[in-house]
C-alpha cells in the first residue's frame, strides 16, 4: 500500500514514529509539506495552503492507494483532487480552536475520519476513527531520577521541579495558568518549586526530562491526545492536568496523578504528588497506545478505505451468452 502524506509538519515525531510503525507492516509513504517556514511559535499564512494545492493534485496522479491528510487545514488540500479517498486525521486544536469551521466542513467529503478522543467525536457530531498518538515504549520508559537529572543538568538538590514541557509562546496551552498554580504551591510548601518550561529540544531527549522531573503538569484550554500525558505515563511521571481531551481516560487507575476542573483543584492536586515523591503506575496504562496498537488500528482503516476504492473500481460482470 502506497500513502501520501499531506502535513503541516514533516518533522512532527508523533506523526513520524507512525509512519516508521505502518512502514513496518507494508505501508510506504510520500509527504507533501504545506508551503512556507514556521517556528514552534509561528503559523503558516492562508497563502502558503493555497500555494501548496498545486502541488498536491499533480502528486496524487502518482499512484498512490489514498491520502492521509493530517490536521484540519489540510483537509481542503486533500479534497482538491478527486483521484484518490481520502483519511483526514483531525489533532485536537483543529477541532475545538479557531479552524474548527475548516476541519468540520471537510468531514462530510473525507472517506475516514480520524479523531484522538471520544470528546473530539462528540464535538464534531459524526461518526469518526479514535485513535490517539501512540507512544513509543521503547524510547520512552523509566529511569533512575538521579541520573536523568544530571543528564539534564537539573542540579539542585532540594525541591522540587514540575514540568511544562511546552512553549510558553503556545496560548493554547496556558502557561500563565501552570505559572499561577506552581507559584500557589510553592508558596504552600517547605521546599522550593521550580516550574521547567522545555521545548525545542530534540525528541530524543524529552525521556530525560520525564525521568528528571518530580511531575508533569498541563494547563492547556484545549488538547485531543496530549502526548506529553501518555510520554510521561510511560516514564511512570506522575500528572496533574485539566479536564481536557482523552487526559481523564488515560489516567483512570494511575497513581500518584491528578486530573482537575479549577485551579484548586491543580494546586491540591500538584501538592499531594509531590509531597508523597512517588513515582506514578503510568507504564501500565501507556501499554494501552503504545505505537504498535495505534499503528494496528491506522492500518485497519486504511485497509477499509483501500478495500472500498477497489470494490467502487470493479467494473460489473460481463453478461452471460447463450
Amino acid at each position: 500500500m502506497h500513502v501520501l502524506t499531506l502535513t503541516t509538519n514533516a518533522d512532527a515525531p508523533f506523526m513520524t514514529q507512525q509512519m516508521d510503525a505502518l512502514e513496518d507492516r507494508g505501508v510506504s509513504f510520500s509527504t507533501v509539506s504545506v508551503a512556507g517556514e514556521v517556528d514552534a511559535d509561528t503559523d503558516r499564512s492562508p497563502a502558503d495552503y493555497l500555494r501548496t494545492i498545486p502541488e498536491v493534485v499533480r502528486e496524487a496522479g502518482n499512484g498512490y492507494d489514498l491520502i492521509h491528510a493530517h490536521y484540519g487545514l489540510t483537509g481542503p488540500m486533500a479534497l482538491a483532487q478527486f483521484r484518490k479517498p481520502v483519511v483526514l486525521s483531525l489533532w485536537g486544536s483543529d477541532v475545538h480552536g479557531p479552524i474548527a469551521p475548516v476541519s468540520k466542513a471537510c468531514t462530510p467529503f473525507c472517506d475516514e475520519v480520524v479523531v484522538m478522543s471520544e470528546e473530539m467525536r462528540t464535538e464534531l457530531g459524526r461518526d469518526c476513527t479514535v485513535i490517539p498518538d501512540g507512544v513509543d515504549l521503547a524510547k520512552f520508559r523509566p529511569e533512575p531520577q538521579a541520573r536523568a537529572r544530571k543528564t539534564v543538568g537539573w542540579e539542585a538538590d532540594e525541591g522540587y521541579d514540575v514540568l511544562f514541557p511546552y512553549s510558553p509562546a503556545r496560548e493554547v496551552k496556558n502557561y500563565p495558568r501552570a505559572e499561577r498554580v506552581v507559584a500557589v504551591v510553592d508558596n504552600l510548601l517547605d521546599e522550593p518549586v521550580r516550574l521547567r518550561t522545555v521545548y525545542g529540544v530534540a525528541h530524543d531527549t524529552v525521556p530525560d526530562y520525564m525521568n528528571a522531573a518530580d511531575a508533569l503538569l498541563l494547563t492547556s484550554d484545549s488538547e485531543g491526545s496530549p502526548n506529553s500525558v501518555k510520554e510521561a505515563l510511560a516514564c511512570n511521571l506522575p500528572v496533574v492536568a485539566v479536564d481536557v481531551g482523552d487526559v481523564r481516560e488515560r489516567l483512570a487507575g494511575v497513581d500518584p496523578s491528578r486530573v482537575a476542573t479549577d485551579d484548586e483543584g491543580l494546586v491540591r492536586g500538584l501538592i499531594d504528588v509531590l509531597r508523597r515523591g512517588e513515582r506514578s503506575n503510568g507504564r501500565r496504562a501507556a501499554r494501552e497506545v503504545s505505537i504498535e496498537r495505534t499503528a494496528e488500528r491506522m492500518l485497519a482503516v486504511y485497509e477499509r478505505v483501500a478495500d472500498r476504492t477497489v470494490e467502487t473500481e470493479e467494473p460489473p460482470a460481463a453478461p452471460v451468452s447463450r
